[in-house]
């Protein structure tokens, strides 16, 4: 049994195929915990409340805020994020894992505030394939598109910061690199040593 969860923060560009690669990894390991973060902004087309996001008003939201609820939470391109505090200490705890997906402002918060989280950053393997998925999506008007290729050029100088880096070739090489990283950290001499200690 493990004494204790390991938290997982993983940040990548917009475009760069968070979601997909996440959903495989959930549906290999469904007892990884996946955090649902609360956001302001409006829901896309399929995602569910609960599931893809807690979808909340901005004055909600700001309650949580004063109320201290948040392990972090950040405003990105106009609309807030945040992460509760209770349910990921409550999985740590249980010994259960927990994947937070985060953009890099929040991330930053995460690692000040717990230093034992490992943080993997999810790239495409070249700036401009993200630029193509980007187009490719469907989603956004051209303003947006450019919008977001330039706040990947700024969260680019923050990926130094993080201990991993995954690279985002196809979903499965991702995967797999994903589950590598998972299999180092739960292998840490910290996280074994109860099996050695008292001999």
């Amino acid at each position: 049994m493990k004494q204790k969860g390991t938290l997982i923060v993983l940040s990548g560009f917009s475009g760069v195929g968070k979601n997909t690669v996440i959903s495989q990894v959930l549906a290999q390991r469904p007892e990884i915990h996946f955090s649902v973060s609360f956001t302001t902004r409006a829901p896309r087309t399929g995602e569910v409340n609960g599931k893809d996001y807690n979808f909340v008003t901005r004055e909600e939201f700001q309650a949580r805020i004063r109320r201290g609820e948040f392990l972090e939470y950040a405003e990105y391109n106009g609309n807030y994020y945040g992460t509760s505090m209770k349910v990921i200490r409550d999985k740590l705890e249980q010994g259960v894992d927990v994947l937070l997906e985060i953009e890099v402002q929040g991330a930053a918060a995460v690692m000040d505030k717990m230093p034992e989280a490992v943080s993997v950053f999810l790239v495409p393997p070249s700036f401009e394939e993200l630029s193509r998925r980007l187009y490719a999506r469907g989603t956004d008007d051209e303003e947006t598109i450019q919008k977001r290729l330039a706040i990947a050029r700024q969260e680019a100088k923050e990926v130094k910061n993080y201990m991993y880096i995954v690279v985002n070739d196809t979903v499965d090489h991702a995967v797999q690199e994903f589950f590598s990283i998972l299999t180092a950290e739960s292998c840490r001499a910290e996280r074994r040593i109860h099996f050695v200690e008292g001999v």
